[in-house]
């Protein structure tokens, strides 16, 4: 009978200072919250239609536009419900008749899924690879929107954002990926994500950045006689965001939090720091795991693989044991994508993430493996 992974007990030297991996949600940064409890008394259960809250708004708008450098004429757009909501407002409000969805994951086909639900759109043209690939667009007449995926989360598959040869917006699911993967503004015109991922938040909302063309897309549909229920209106949106507020009452801390992370990075050295931040752990990650004789990284191609979070596969050890030893010892969130079925941990490596305690990880689960056996 094999050892109980709830009895193994791991040595203070080979726990993280922080045992938070999870791909989302993901880990808060203390500092963070601590600034959110001193202003709690003024900010907390406050009107967010009034200056307190608005301010915070126009602080996440304009730190989004300086992070990512976004060229003059692109705005940035928040709104209730996670990205979940926004595959919702946009094959609404933002695709025309056609779209076409790069799948190579579950989050990437479910807003394949959803627009081939929409009555007033034609099926979508979806291209699908295997999990652990990507495929790449393919531009074709009479497409008006081009649905691609930064980082496959369920999945631990990146890919580089180009716009594609031809007509038709690009829009980008940018859910873990933003804040954490290096992106040509020019290169997409929604660029859409929530916020407890790469920027160490919690979630409820979404933001997209919007270029000139995104944004006279949303006009005109918005304008004509499809109708688009009030709390999934972009132009509902586009109108609240430009006066520093959502259309319904949003969580407050989650927009303090992605505020506070907005300017750490930006202090730090903007997004090309946060990107450098995610290179190095992602080398220091793979690079143990194509050294371990039981451990492998599950996307075969390196220019492939996730800076954000990692899959990583096992051969003759169970890694869901791993997984709930590590929880034991108070090492959360290691564990695999439940759809995707395969004996790997998941493993984050936003920015807020230390790599020490991704270093620290590495030899924690060695130590485990050796422990079980």
């Amino acid at each position: 009978m094999g050892v109980d992974p709830a009895t193994i007990r791991l040595p203070p030297a080979l726990l993280p200072a922080d045992g938070r991996f999870g791909s989302g949600p993901s880990k808060v940064r203390d500092e963070a919250v601590g600034r959110l409890a001193a202003a709690a008394h003024g900010y907390l259960g406050t009107s967010h239609r009034q200056e307190g809250v608005r301010s915070v708004v126009r602080r996440v708008r304009t730190g989004l536009a300086e992070l990512f450098a976004l060229p003059d004429g692109y705005d940035v757009v928040l709104g209730n419900g996670g990205t979940s909501a926004f595959w919702d407002a946009a094959t609404i409000g933002l695709i025309e008749r056609h779209s076409q969805h790069l799948s190579f994951g579950e989050f990437s086909a479910r807003f394949a899924a959803i627009t081939r639900a929409a009555p007033f759109l034609e099926d979508p043209d979806v291209i699908e690879t295997p999990a652990g690939t990507h495929p790449e667009p393919s531009p074709r007449p009479g497409l008006d929107a081009y649905a691609l995926t930064h980082n496959e989360t369920s999945t631990g598959v990146m890919m580089d954002i180009r716009r594609p040869d031809g007509a038709g917006l690009v829009l980008v699911d940018a859910t873990s990926a933003a804040g954490g993967l290096r992106v040509d503004p020019r290169a997409f015109d929604c660029y859409y994500f929530a916020p407890q991922k790469a920027f160490a938040s919690e979630g409820g909302l979404w933001l997209a950045l919007c270029s000139p063309a995104a944004l006279e897309r949303i006009e005109r549909i918005g304008a004509s006689d499809r109708w688009q229920p009030p709390s999934l209106s972009l132009p509902v949106a586009l109108e609240n965001s430009r006066k520093d507020q959502t259309l319904n009452t949003p969580a407050l801390a989650t927009l303090f939090l992605l505020a506070d992370s907005i300017e750490w990075m930006l202090t730090s050295g903007g997004l090309e720091w946060a990107a450098s931040r995610c290179d190095r752990a992602a080398e220091l990650l793979y690079g143990w795991a194509e050294a371990s004789p039981y451990a492998t990284p599950f996307v075969a191609k390196p220019a492939e693989r996730s800076h954000v979070n990692a899959t990583i596969d096992f051969e003759g050890v169970d890694a869901a044991a791993v997984a709930a030893a590590l929880r034991t010892n108070g090492i959360v969130d290691t564990e695999p994508y439940r759809k995707l079925g395969r004996n790997q941990l998941r493993i984050a490596m936003y920015p807020a993430i230390e790599t020490e305690d991704l270093a620290t990880l590495t030899r924690a689960i060695d130590y485990v493996v050796e422990a079980m056996r």
